[in-house]
């Protein structure tokens, strides 16, 4: 069975940097295709980032390109999100998911089955 847990939010001021990551426990990581998706106070879930099972390919929501970097580590079992120049409407609890070995874009969080707690990021201005 599959369990993720994320790990590394925080509090950080507007322009601030950092790194979340999200521990995969169960079979085969690699055949796995990873997402980030974040939800706002009182907002839906949005879809940030995904990564493909190999790694070769990534998406991401246009509003974090060129700010958010998702990468995987096939060795340890993670995948981490690097969010840098941040801004107050990042503001969100943060989620990784998993789905077995699907194409990219893969943007709906429906197609998810299984999901880590969440971490809660915040930046003020």
């Amino acid at each position: 069975q599959v369990q993720l847990v994320e790990s590394g939010g925080g509090s950080v001021l507007t322009g601030d940097s950092l790194r979340l990551s999200c521990a995969f426990t169960g079979p085969d990581f690699t055949q796995y295709t990873m997402g980030w998706f974040r939800q706002p106070p009182g907002k839906e879930r949005e879809f940030v980032a995904a990564i493909s099972w190999s790694g070769a390919s990534t998406d991401y929501l246009e509003s974090v390109k060129g700010r958010f970097t998702i990468s995987r580590d096939q060795v340890k079992s993670t995948m981490s999100l690097q969010l840098n120049s941040l801004k107050p409407e990042d503001s969100a609890v943060y989620f990784c998911a998993a789905v077995q070995r699907t194409w990219l874009p893969l943007r709906n969080a429906g197609m998810y089955p299984t999901w880590g707690q969440g971490t809660q990021v915040t930046v003020s201005s």
